[in-house]
């Protein structure tokens, strides 16, 4: 045990993580012009929070199948633009438009007649209401952002601020993306699994810069080189408690989606994906673009003062 984990810590420090960003910057701008080309072209498969319309949630004591409710949307005429998802004893059936009580009533009256232990949840949203919810699920994620760029701006510099607000950027765009992509379905739980994807972003970025200011105390920073070895030293130092926390949340979120109920598996699945991305963030986007702006202060610096002589 102390053999395997006396060469991790070697090759940690033998890593140039600021050399091996650029990779992961080219991958990282490649996967977002697929998700901006995605959104454009597909946009996000928006659930019942955020569009408006009826989401009937039927819970059953015997296998329905779609065969069985069909005839039964179209007979009282909501068939059009409904989707049916069937599951193990439930059955979920969103309509684009606002059920009205006769439709709903009558409904739940046919599918008793196929299996009289049924129970129904109904869900509604209005138009005004999807949009509103939509504008402050937007609200909620820039003034998340804004108010890191304060804190981190206060406690450190511009520049890990900066570094820090598109580190979470990226993750919750690589998130979007993967939804839009593969039309998972958005909803409010979505948001708040985005929301809360940025609290552990932030925070392990938070620990390796916290780090990165510690060792530039000890630093003398003359050089190009120096900067680099700087970063470097103070992420070998950090990874494993980064990834240590990543892992630990990551295991609770996978097996929360496999064995998790139906309302929280979207949830589960985008801290999955958000975890993942947030980890690799965290060491070869924040720290790299922070590492980006400090060289060019350096140079700068290095100008003015040749220009002085």
């Amino acid at each position: 045990m102390i053999f395997v984990s006396f060469n991790t810590k070697k090759l940690n420090k033998n890593l140039n993580y600021v050399h091996l960003s650029k990779h992961f910057f080219r991958l990282s701008i490649i996967l977002t012009i697929i998700g901006v080309i995605s959104l454009a072209v597909f946009g996000l498969n928006y659930g019942v929070d955020f569009k408006a319309g009826s989401n009937v949630d039927i819970t059953l004591s015997r296998t329905l199948t779609e065969e069985q409710i069909q005839p039964i949307l179209k007979q009282i005429g909501i068939d059009e633009g409904s989707d049916i998802t069937l599951g193990d004893n439930r059955m979920n059936i969103r309509f684009n438009e606002v059920l009205n009580e006769d439709n709903d009533h009558l409904l739940k009256q046919e599918i008793l007649k196929l299996d009289d232990k049924a129970s129904f949840e109904v869900n509604t949203v209005d138009t005004e209401m999807a949009k509103e919810l939509a504008a402050n699920a937007i609200k909620a994620v820039l003034i998340s952002c804004i108010g890191i760029i304060i804190y981190v701006s206060i406690r450190f510099e511009w520049r890990f601020a900066v570094a820090a607000v598109i580190a979470l950027l990226h993750d919750a765009f690589m998130v979007v993306t993967v939804f839009s992509i593969f039309r998972l379905e958005v909803d409010l739980t979505f948001i708040i699994a985005v929301l809360t994807i940025i609290g552990y972003s932030i925070n392990d970025t938070i620990v390796i810069f916290d780090r990165i200011r510690e060792n530039m105390r000890f630093s003398k920073l003359k050089t190009r080189e120096d900067l680099i070895k700087l970063v470097n030293n103070s992420v070998s130092q950090t990874i494993m408690r980064s990834l240590y926390t990543a892992l630990t949340v990551f295991i609770a979120a996978f097996f929360l989606f496999l064995l998790g109920g139906e309302s929280i598996r979207m949830f589960s699945l985008a801290m999955v994906i958000g975890l993942l991305f947030g980890a690799y963030s965290t060491i070869f986007i924040a720290s790299p673009i922070w590492f980006v702006l400090k060289s060019k202060q350096k140079n700068n610096s290095a100008k003015t003062s040749k220009a002085t002589n």
